[in-house]
């Protein structure tokens, strides 16, 4: 699987994905750090990746998402943003409703 299969993947797996340096428990920057800080006050559980361990998810991420800098947040395979957006929509509430609204389980199909 190539490397942009694999972020397709992944986000399909996910409904919220943070790509960031670090982990949530162990960020590798302050930017990544208060964008999992976010994610962590919402209570939303996520998938987590480690952009520092792939290079290859690291290098072409910022390509396919036409967003050049880490953290990347996607919620439903949509990019949010990253530290300043996610910051913000935390401080509105909006963040809260996002990824409550990313938790239901998807209408069933008749």
């Amino acid at each position: 699987m190539d490397v942009i299969e694999r972020i397709k993947h992944t986000l399909a797996e996910h409904p919220i994905v943070l790509y960031m340096k670090g982990t949530p428990e162990f960020p590798m920057c302050g930017f990544s750090m208060r964008t999992s800080q976010a994610l962590n006050a919402t209570g939303a559980e996520y998938f987590s990746v480690n952009v520092l361990e792939d290079p290859e998810i690291r290098a072409n991420l910022p390509r396919y998402s036409n967003w050049p800098t880490f953290p990347q947040l996607y919620i439903n395979g949509e990019l949010i943003g990253g530290c300043d957006i996610t910051l913000e929509l935390a401080e509105s509430g909006e963040l809260q409703r996002m990824v409550a609204e990313a938790a239901k389980p998807a209408p069933a199909q008749q």
